[in-house]
């Protein structure tokens, strides 16, 4: 089947419809029997899906005789189907959230291991999504895109008050990645701090998620098979390692700059 019919369908026109819009497409108008023909709709079908296609505004129908039937430009159309199902999702997300974690509140032990980076850079997105008012976040070393992937979700947020205290550098698949200089050319608050080989987020003071990764033995790279996350919703141990996170980045943000050569 056409790519076309198949998101045609997916956005709510049935198999005659999306065939009888996209072969319109093509004739840009035609008659019913026209259209029919090309697309192999049967003819005891073609007036009432056409009839269809109008009412969801797809198409436009010209008095005559034969009637003439004209297709509305896709970019239209297809625009006005993107914006409705886009509003739709994101309906689904606050619902879909809420439920969740209301959910995640009746789970009695709320602390969970996550292997694969994919899974840990997902839930770390997770949380960002899901934060209200801050992330603070300690970096000792960098997936492959992370700081890309991490960077774009921040800047979603705009309301969101971040702050980043990280080692300056980290490797990723052997080439040096500078990760304070990174996010500060991005306009993160970002200070440069002794971090070991570990990674950690920390929501509104009630959700953190630690990573963790063994290394080559040159200690460089990560090994990504090993990364293991640790997402903890306990918001007492939480809440004091935000504390001590805002303690270290005041005795840092203190310190005098080095101005840069």
């Amino acid at each position: 089947m056409n790519d076309d019919v198949y998101l045609l369908k997916g956005i709510g026109l049935t198999m005659y419809e999306a065939q009888a819009y996209v072969t319109l497409t093509s004739l840009i108008s035609a008659s019913a029997v026209e259209v029919s023909e090309k697309s192999k709709i049967p003819r005891s079908k073609i007036y009432d899906v056409l009839k269809k296609l109008n009412e969801k505004n797809f198409i436009e129908i010209e008095d005559g005789r034969p009637l003439v039937y004209t297709a509305k430009s896709p970019v239209e159309v297809l625009s006005r189907e993107k914006e409705k199902i886009d509003a739709q999702i994101e309906d689904s997300i606050t619902r879909l959230t809420s439920v969740y974690e209301n959910g995640i509140s009746q789970v009695q032990a709320p602390i969970w291991r996550i292997y694969g980076v994919e899974k840990i850079i997902n839930k770390e997105i997770e949380i960002i999504q899901r934060s209200k008012k801050k992330i603070n976040m300690r970096i000792g070393f960098l997936f492959e895109n992370e700081a890309e992937i991490l960077l774009k979700e921040f800047k979603k947020r705009k309301n969101l008050e971040v702050k980043i205290l990280a080692s300056p550098t980290c490797y990723i698949n052997d080439e040096k990645f500078e990760i304070v200089e990174f996010f500060k050319e991005n306009g993160m608050e970002i200070y440069r701090a002794d971090i070991p080989f570990v990674k950690m987020i920390i929501a509104d003071s009630k959700e953190m998620f630690h990573t963790y990764t063994k290394f080559s033995d040159d200690k460089r790279n990560v090994i990504p098979t090993t990364a293991i996350g640790i997402w903890n919703q306990y918001e007492d141990i939480s809440r004091n390692y935000d504390e001590r996170f805002e303690n270290q980045l005041k005795k840092i943000s203190k310190k005098p700059k080095v101005k840069r050569k």
